[in-house]
Parts: structure tokens; sequence; C-alpha cells
């Protein structure tokens, strides 16, 4: 029997991959180039996708402090040690104003988040994926099992814009090989 934490893993590994390849040799002016004043980054996205894994990961399945906080990455964003900003609801403004750290901090944070969700859901149980958690916005508690499927959405989303961005600047580099 496939547990539902085997397609979430393979989901996940496959857009990191994606999202590897498509961040393998961008320099800071790919990174935080916006192709329009509405449009978001490739740094602001990978930061935000990050930010919305630790939320999930840590927060919602685990109950515990986000590595935003516990681990610093606040700090090395230059950025409050608000658990609840993960760029959700920001205006075009705000995106454009935003100055992300070196691209090393960034993708310290993304690597940090793969990592820590690769353990979460090597460890998880059946009796854990079943576990109910509230999610703001939605009308019933939900599963844990149920709800990494809003991780897996937004992640393969981002990750999806990340690659078109480099397609975009750069050419079609970001298809992992």
């Amino acid at each position: 029997m496939v547990r539902p934490v085997e397609t979430v893993s393979l989901s996940m590994e496959r857009n990191w991959e994606m999202i590897d390849s498509a961040l393998a040799g961008l320099d800071e002016s790919a990174m935080t180039r916006q192709p329009t004043e509405q449009c978001n980054s490739i740094a602001w996205l990978l930061w935000h996708l990050s930010r919305v894994t630790d939320m999930f990961i840590n927060t919602r399945f685990q109950g515990k402090t986000q590595a935003w906080v516990a681990d610093g990455w606040h700090e090395k964003f230059e950025m409050a040690a608000d658990e609840e900003d993960r760029g959700v609801g920001w205006s075009a403004a705000q995106v454009a104003q935003w100055r992300p750290p070196a691209k090393e901090v960034q993708v310290g944070y993304y690597e940090a988040m793969k990592a820590q969700t690769r353990e979460f859901l090597a460890t998880v149980s059946d009796e854990e994926l079943e576990r109910k958690i509230e999610i703001r916005n939605q009308p019933a508690p939900l599963p844990i099992g149920v709800a990494m499927g809003q991780l897996v959405w937004d992640t393969v989303a981002h990750g999806g814009q990340i690659a078109y961005l480099r397609g975009f600047f750069q050419g079609m580099g970001w298809f992992p090989r």
C-alpha cells in the first residue's frame, strides 16, 4: 500500500530538482529582477515558498516555532521575527521595495526547509497524518495528510514560476537532467 506521504515526497523532490536547476548559475541581478512592477522576482518567490514550507512543516504540522525565528533566518534576511509574514497579501509596492540578502542566504534558508521537510516526511506516522489541524480560511479542520496537498500545491506553483522566470531571463537551463 502506498502511503500518502510517499506521493508528497515524490512531488516535493521533483519540484526541488526543478528549482535547483533553475537557480543554478543565476547571479544576484537575475535573482532580484522583476519582469514588470506587478511581478515577483525569483528571490521573492524563493523566500515566499520557503516561508510557506516553514509554516506548514513547523507550525501547522508539528506545533513548533518556525526556523525563521528559531534558527535566526529572519535576522539573516534583516526582517522581523514575524512567523505570520510570508508575503501573503503584500502589495506590488512592498514586493518592489523588498531587498533580499545575498543569494547564499536565500538558498541557505530554502535548503534548510528542504532538509526539515525531508526529515518530517521520513518520520511522520500514519496516525499523525490523520490528526486534524485548523487552517485559516478552511471551513473545517483538515487531516495533516490532506493539508499536505496545500503545501505541495503552493511549492509547485511557485517552483514553476521560478523556472519560468529563469527561462524568460536566461533560456531553458531550468529543466532537471
